[in-house]
């Protein structure tokens, strides 16, 4: 895993000097935004699928590169996800983007907007689940329904 990191943080450097972004800021920037998509995966990875006794990122639903955060400002960043359902077809993809934005909406320590995504061609109604997991009214009408509240809870409760 190290050496998979100090290469991809070569990488980067070099991508970053070849392009002219090398100055301290942008190195720094890039940091604080991987630094950031690291905190977010924390948050995720430990949520539990609602049908298996497993987290999502045992079932590679989730992964570190699935995280994207940009800055939009100063103070607030854009949060991207992808997730990967583990087959096209998968009956709860909406309710895994369901567990993905409730956890991230109260642990985030940042100020933060947003997006959750099924990853492009991993499953067959993907727009619609997209349109789903990103409408704030239908995540609260989601969420006032008390049996998927309950099971919303289960699977973004922290393991012990």
């Amino acid at each position: 895993m190290q050496r998979v990191s100090g290469l991809l943080s070569w990488t980067l450097n070099r991508v970053l000097w070849l392009s002219g972004l090398s100055e301290p800021g942008a190195a720094r920037q890039l940091r604080i935004m991987e630094e950031k998509a690291l905190e977010v995966y924390d948050l995720i990875r430990t949520i539990r699928d609602p049908e298996k006794p497993s987290t999502l990122e045992e079932l590679e639903v989730v992964s570190e590169s699935c995280v994207e955060v940009q800055e939009i400002n100063e103070e607030e960043y854009l949060v991207i996800i992808r997730f990967t359902p583990t087959v096209p077809h998968c009956s709860l993809a909406t309710l895994i983007g369901l567990c993905l934005r409730v956890k991230l909406q109260r642990c985030l320590p940042f100020k933060h907007k947003l997006e959750i995504y099924i990853s492009e061609g991993t499953h067959s109604t993907e727009e619609d689940i997209n349109k789903q997991i990103n409408d704030k009214e239908r995540v609260a009408a989601a969420m006032e329904n008390p049996n998927l509240r309950e099971i919303v809870e289960q699977c973004v409760l922290e393991p012990d």
